[in-house]
């Protein structure tokens, strides 16, 4: 019996204490979802970005690229995490503990399997021990827009040495934390993983909130994972493009939606759309009592760009002769207000 309990200890125990996640992108067990797979049925439709700062620790340190100079990343924009992941450089950078909200054309459900995935560019790196550079964040989801849920979240990385700005991570320690996966490879969330939590509805999540971790194991500076872990990423990085830079969140599993005919009204924006469904034409009518320029995309609900404009017309007139039948989402931007809407086409 004692010796039973000794090889227990001394093979079980550690094997459990050294067990770990999800290897890498195209290693066997890997959970990574290429950006062209057929499990994604939509992506994101706007973005909503608040900034972090290129060096937490230093806030008045400032980045100059081009004829813009800030103390905050500013690579990339909003409009850039929205639809089917581009190229490496077709992100929006979030700074140090900086964030973004992202909206859907249909809620997001709890299915069988990942709902939902978060890209990243990160990439494999050319210098020993030849791990992945990767930066990480949280990823939180609401019903509301008010009330948020993290998914809980695992780093096993060592916290005793500071991973420099250009240094690597091994995806195999680390669990639901945006990033884990180099560029083109969606890191999957799985809605059953907060389904005890109150205040949201698993079954019809509209938002998904993506926080940069920050990586400075500094404990004033520091976060920590769901096991009180300090999270030990790429840091500093005081350029234009620091913290995560997100490239897009695809969805999985989404709730159905009615497509019936209706017709929209002006909406509290002081647009007006119509008709819908549209058949060759539809008019974008802005509204408003001081119009300007207003910025417009369509997509198609795989999340490619079917059409972007910038306009000062009052009124526009869209041309979808062209365009299959089916269900597109419109976006509307002006200023900082933003308006997503469903429109049919039907020829």
């Amino acid at each position: 019996m004692c010796r039973k309990l000794f090889l227990y200890f001394l093979f079980v125990l550690p094997a459990a204490v050294m067990a770990q996640f999800a290897p890498a992108a195209g290693q066997a067990g890997t959970t990574a979802i290429y950006k062209d797979s057929t499990a994604f049925t939509g992506w994101a439709v706007s973005c909503k970005v608040t900034r972090g700062f290129i060096n937490i620790e230093d806030t008045t340190e400032t980045y100059t690229q081009g004829d813009s100079t800030s103390n905050r990343s500013f690579f990339g924009t909003a409009e850039n995490a929205v639809g089917k992941p581009g190229g490496v450089m077709d992100v929006v950078s979030l700074g140090d503990g900086g964030s973004a909200i992202l909206t859907f054309a249909h809620p997001i459900t709890n299915g069988t399997g990942p709902d939902f995935a978060v890209f990243e560019n990160g990439f494999p790196s050319q210098t020993p021990p030849f791990g992945d550079y990767l930066e990480l964040a949280f990823v939180e989801v609401s019903t509301n827009g008010k009330r948020f849920v993290r998914f809980p979240s695992v780093s096993l990385t060592q916290d005793t040495l500071q991973i420099d700005g250009f240094g690597q991570l091994n995806p195999e320690k680390i669990h639901n934390l945006a990033g884990k996966y180099v560029a083109d490879y969606g890191t999957p969330f799985d809605l059953k993983d907060i389904a005890d939590s109150t205040g949201i509805d698993i079954d019809s999540i509209n938002y998904v909130r993506v926080v940069d971790v920050v990586g400075d194991i500094d404990t004033a500076y520091a976060r920590y994972d769901s096991r009180g872990n300090i999270i030990n990423d790429p840091w500093p990085s005081p350029y234009w493009t620091g913290g995560f830079d997100l490239n897009a969140v695809g969805v999985i599993h989404e709730k159905s939606q009615p497509t019936g005919v209706f017709v929209w009204q002006k909406s509290k924006y002081g647009f007006l759309i119509y008709p819908n469904p549209a058949d060759r034409q539809v008019v974008i009518e802005n509204k408003n009592v001081s119009p300007g320029a207003f910025r417009f995309s369509v997509y198609s609900l795989g999340g490619k760009t079917v059409t972007r404009e910038i306009t000062a017309k009052k009124t526009y007139y869209l041309n979808t002769s062209g365009w299959p039948n089916g269900i597109y989402v419109l976006k509307i931007q002006s200023g900082n207000k933003i308006v997503v809407k469903k429109l049919i086409v039907s020829h």
